[in-house]
């Protein structure tokens, strides 16, 4: 890559493309550098360190994941978003298991915007069942800690038993559909007048 094309972005493509190749260990600043050609001090033009390129990996990684999210659940209501949100975060982690291990699960100022997109995709999915305020947001954090959470174990290997893994994640999902019912029925008994 020509010096005149480097950016922060071609930076985070650098960095991606290692991560996918070499695992997210090999991401340093020299490795990013090497791939650009470039001595490593040229790199602090473009980002200000290893902390802030990881950050903007991140950032992209949770935008890629939040643009899965988002055509999966595209023209789907109820239990067929929820399942197809849920196959397609699972998707991306299975292909990209490097690149999803580097997304930084707290919130950083490189993945905020990402990151409340994501929310808004998950509490469209959620709408038809009915749940809205307090009540969504504790969905959405089920939501994304049971997807992450298989997606995660899965990727690192960690499902050691004969039993199919595609059998196990329907049986998930069904559970994640059956307690989001029973969930909008819990919901709707709060708000019932006199309790």
């Amino acid at each position: 890559m020509p010096r005149a094309s480097l950016s922060p972005d071609a930076v985070v493509g650098l960095a991606l493309r290692i991560v996918d190749e070499e695992g997210p260990d090999a991401l340093t600043l020299s490795a990013v550098a090497g791939r650009a050609g470039v001595a490593t001090p040229s790199l602090y033009k473009h980002v200000r360190g290893l902390a802030e390129l990881r950050g903007l990996v991140s950032g992209r990684v949770l935008a890629e994941l939040t643009e899965i999210a988002a055509e999966a659940v595209l023209g789907r209501s109820g239990d067929d978003a929820l399942r197809a949100l849920m196959d397609g975060w699972r998707s991306y982690a299975a292909r990209h298991p490097h690149r999803y291990s580097v997304l930084v699960q707290a919130p950083l100022p490189e993945t905020a915007e990402a990151g409340d997109r994501l929310v808004d995709v998950m509490l469209a999915a959620l709408r038809a069942y009915g749940l809205e305020g307090s009540a969504a947001i504790h969905a959405v954090r089920c939501l994304r800690a049971v997807t992450h959470g298989f997606a995660v174990l899965e990727a690192e290997g960690a499902f050691r038993l004969a039993e199919d893994l595609d059998e196990s994640y329907a049986l998930l999902a069904h559970m994640v559909v059956s307690g989001l019912r029973t969930a909008r029925e819990m919901s709707a008994a709060d708000s019932t007048p006199g309790r």
